[in-house]
């Protein structure tokens, strides 16, 4: 981890930034911080970083203002950190683009398991010399991290990438949402947790541009990629 790209909170709150800094810190990974939407966008758009870890409610322009703003120039991991209870801004943030989100207040040993999560996600040496994946007219090349659509690049983030090959590994067979939150999100399947559910949307909305369906879902199971 220590020759990994620094992490970038993104906190208007600043005892909790240095809180994070000391705890992650000793976890392995290094911090950098910003207080303000503004500052955040511009850090994270200049330099390199790993994950950005965003609050929804900043000074300057909201943590949606800058998702919104970041995805529009890179596909940078980003976890968002919520209000307990405000389950409305978990899903406006990942239908734009989050790949992941935390409440607060939170047990920093889950933000750590979701960073990690996260970092495997997005590792994509450890996948490489695997053969790419063609299924119809989707093929998904782990190593290079790319995937084409009737030859066509999608823009994807780590979250639907890791969805995608999951689905795509199992064509014809469905896949659980236990399966995949444990094998693409990194933890136990809650059903009160919508984030696959959005994260299908999302893909259906990258894939499906041409009317075709390509993710079935199977009511009260799970997903299927679909074959021919």
């Amino acid at each position: 981890m220590a020759d990994d790209p620094p992490l970038l909170v993104v906190d208007d709150d600043t005892e909790l930034c240095e809180l994070l800094v000391e705890y992650l810190g000793a976890e392995g990974f290094r911090v950098e911080c910003a207080h303000t939407g503004p500052d955040g966008l511009a850090l994270a758009t200049t330099n390199v970083y790993s994950l950005v870890i965003l609050d929804v409610m900043l000074p300057g322009a909201s943590g949606f203002e800058i998702l919104r703003r970041l995805r529009a120039r890179s596909q940078i991991p980003v976890l968002m950190l919520t209000a307990r209870g405000e389950d409305v801004d978990r899903v406006v943030g990942l239908e734009m683009g989050a790949d992941d989100y935390l409440a607060k207040p939170f047990n920093p040993r889950e933000l750590v398991a979701r960073i990690r999560a996260i970092h495997r996600r997005t590792n994509a040496s450890a996948s490489a010399g695997r053969e790419p994946i063609a299924v119809g007219d989707v093929t998904l090349d782990v190593g290079r991290r790319e995937v084409l659509r009737a030859g066509l690049a999608l823009t994807l983030t780590s979250a639907e990438f890791a969805l995608l090959e999951v689905l795509m590994r199992a064509a014809g067979h469905v896949v659980t949402r236990e399966d995949i939150a444990e094998k693409v999100l990194g933890r136990n399947f809650s059903p009160f947790d919508r984030s696959i559910d959005v994260h299908v949307s999302n893909l259906r909305r990258k894939l499906d541009v041409d009317g075709r369906e390509r993710i079935k879902t199977v009511r009260g199971t799970g997903y299927q990629f679909v074959v021919g």
